[in-house]
């Protein structure tokens, strides 16, 4: 696709959903850092969310995350997000913060306490429907630390037993996205490691279950971009948690380490059709120094700036260098869209949709930053104490 008014419609149509964590306190093992300002309940991450979608226009939905937004009455947060222009993206489920998990959630070898887990996995199909919400994420801290500490084939079949009993519960128009991580907490082995593991339970499953891609959660000079054209030949990619790493499961802004691999990425997902609402782009990312709401809307604007450099990319001219095998003429291919400013571009984009061309420019000069450091004073800030 090289037609500029293309490459615009289809920027306009694009959308990353924020996740409600991003916006409090959040930081490493050694350290959290508050800052003012942060909200105190989801209905205040739910209106800085709303801050982000007014000055991208991409960013039309905030992912749940229970029990840290859990309240009594999710039809009224639902309808909160609608008054902002907002709707609740997926539903993301807790089984690594209880005492009970020390050994694992629904690969516990103590069936009361894979029951406690099944709980609240149903639990969260519960507040699915509450919401309208139609995507159940699943990420597990289950794993082993040292060789002989449980029997990998059992793990492996409490997770296949547990994962059927959700996905029965699921709607019609409901999915559950498995996600994995190759490893931690569990450093020996963890049981989702790997996007063939997910994709094997998802595969056996049936067509509710999809994969879920954290660009964070591969070990070192993985190409992460032949999984998602694995994935995506397969039907089988759900979602994208995106954010960057420089050596593990940073969670830094995405594009911050590597942005040509972003760029790589987005390449993949337009060339094997997952450029759709049936795939979900999510940023799944730890804001511990830098202020958040900003930050999220660079996060946006970096995905947005891959996905417009993957749109020009000659699609013809590439293929007719592959096809007589001229190596280097398909590789410039590549790098004549990847060196391409497409920031001029988007702030057309942008100026075209009502919005101001530079949207970090534009939140700062809105005051909204000010305005919540001197009204959110008191209570207890959302995130995580370490």
């Amino acid at each position: 696709m090289t037609e500029l008014a293309a490459v615009k419609t289809a920027l306009k149509t694009q959308a990353v959903e924020t996740p409600s964590w991003a916006y409090g306190n959040s930081g490493t093992r050694f350290k959290v850092f508050a800052q003012p300002g942060v909200p105190r309940d989801p209905r205040e991450k739910l209106d800085d969310a709303a801050q982000v979608h007014a000055f991208t226009g991409a960013a039309p939905t905030v992912a749940l995350h229970i029990p840290w937004d859990k309240v009594d009455d999710y039809g009224a947060l639902a309808k909160h997000a609608q008054e902002r222009g907002l709707k609740l993206g997926a539903i993301n489920s807790n089984t690594f913060q209880d005492d009970d998990y020390r050994l694992g959630s629904i690969c516990h070898p103590d069936a009361a306490v894979r029951r406690k887990a099944l709980d609240h996995l149903l639990e969260c199909v519960d507040i699915m429907d509450a919401t309208g919400s139609k995507d159940l994420k699943l990420w597990f801290a289950d794993g082993t630390n040292y060789p002989g500490q449980d029997d990998i084939r059992e793990r492996q079949d409490r997770l296949a037993e547990g994962l059927a009993q959700v996905y029965e519960r699921l709607g019609d128009d409901q999915r559950m996205l498995l996600e994995y991580k190759f490893f931690e907490p569990a450093f020996y082995m963890t049981d989702v490691p790997d996007w063939g593991t997910a994709y094997a339970h998802c595969l056996k499953l049936g067509p509710k279950a999809q994969v879920v891609v954290d660009t964070g959660h591969h070990a070192p000079g993985t190409n992460i971009e032949f999984i998602v054209a694995t994935l995506l030949r397969e039907g089988k990619l759900g979602a994208f948690d995106f954010n960057s790493r420089f050596y593990a499961d940073d969670d830094l802004m995405v594009g911050a380490a590597d942005p040509f691999q972003l760029f790589r990425i987005m390449y993949e997902v337009i060339r094997g059709g997952g450029f759709t609402p049936d795939v979900a782009f999510m940023l799944d990312q730890c804001h511990n120094i830098e202020a958040k709401i900003p930050a999220i809307i660079r996060s946006v604007m970096n995905v947005q700036e891959a996905t417009a450099k993957a749109l020009l990319v000659d699609g013809a001219a590439l293929a007719d260098a592959q096809r007589i095998g001229d190596v280097l003429a398909a590789n410039a291919v590549i790098m004549d869209a990847y060196n391409t400013d497409v920031r001029p571009l988007l702030g057309e984009v942008r100026e075209e949709l009502g919005l101001d061309a530079d949207p970090v420019s534009a939140y700062r000069r809105s005051g909204w930053g000010e305005k919540i450091a001197a009204e959110r004073v008191g209570g207890q800030q959302a995130g995580w104490g370490a």
